[in-house]
């Protein structure tokens, strides 16, 4: 065989390892191909997240899905359907979501705060457990915001009239971060339903002059004034809640409000 023939073959031999070597390192070890799917399904459930938050529940959903086809034990992701379900008043596709999350991650801050939520707006019955969930949302040393949780909490006792514990949790909140608006209107919910309306009229009145109109606390004033007699004001708070957010909760409960009052 020639000098040349040789050296040519030598030369396709080194070529052809090459490309054996190539397409080895081209191929995703079982390590990044899970990796690439977490991150995949964290990309789709932040997508959802954000949907979720401007009232697009069909591509929230989508969105969650996806996610969960990349991963189905990802956890956040049925977090995200628990909320877009509750706010859907599918409670059953809201309950199972939730329940999914957590048996996936038992110790999940965020879904025990949610379920909570859940449990407390939806399943009176269950005030007991609801409460459960928040405390174990804010035993987690490393959960980021306990203050919301607490005043969650405080709220979810409010509906059962348990004003001491209420109490409780709102200052909690307070303590962990001073003038938190969720627990300070839920200060003056709760003077409002211990009967202390004078307090409560004068709290409320100062909350909206701090704090940037929400649809409960709107809600919370129509009320308050209401119960003040004072007409004016009940007016101007109702024509607020109505402009500002007519397709909230609080929205539809004064208007059922004003059709029994007709009645």
């Amino acid at each position: 065989m020639s000098k040349l023939i040789k050296t040519g073959i030598a030369v396709f031999l080194i070529w052809l390892t090459g490309c054996g070597s190539v397409s080895v390192q081209e191929k995703p070890t079982p390590a990044e191909l899970k990796q690439r799917a977490l991150q995949s399904a964290k990309i789709h459930t932040e997508l959802a997240g954000q949907y979720y938050h401007r009232g697009q529940y069909r591509i929230a959903i989508e969105e969650a899905g996806v996610a969960l086809q990349k991963k189905s034990d990802y956890a956040p992701a049925y977090n995200i359907l628990g909320l877009v379900y509750m706010d859907l008043q599918e409670d059953d596709q809201a309950e199972w979501n939730f329940e999914r999350g957590l048996g996936i991650t038992p110790n999940d801050p965020d879904l025990h705060n949610n379920f909570g939520w859940f449990l407390c707006q939806k399943k009176p019955d269950r005030m007991e457990q609801a409460i459960s969930h928040f405390m174990a949302a804010v035993h987690d040393p490393l959960y980021e915001t306990p203050e919301r949780t607490y005043a969650n909490a405080g709220l979810c006792a409010l509906k059962r009239n348990n004003f001491e514990q209420a109490q409780g949790f709102f200052q909690q909140a307070l303590v962990i971060r001073p003038g938190y608006a969720l627990a300070q209107l839920g200060m003056v919910e709760l003077d409002f339903n211990r009967g202390e309306v004078k307090k409560a009229w004068s709290s409320i009145i100062q909350y909206l002059q701090s704090y940037s109109p929400t649809p409960g606390s709107l809600w919370l004033a129509v009320r308050i004034a209401r119960a003040s007699g004072d007409i004016n004001a009940e007016t101007n708070y109702a024509f607020q809640l109505q402009k500002r957010f007519p397709d909230s909760r609080e929205a539809r409960e004064l208007r059922a409000s004003r059709l029994n009052h007709d009645r």
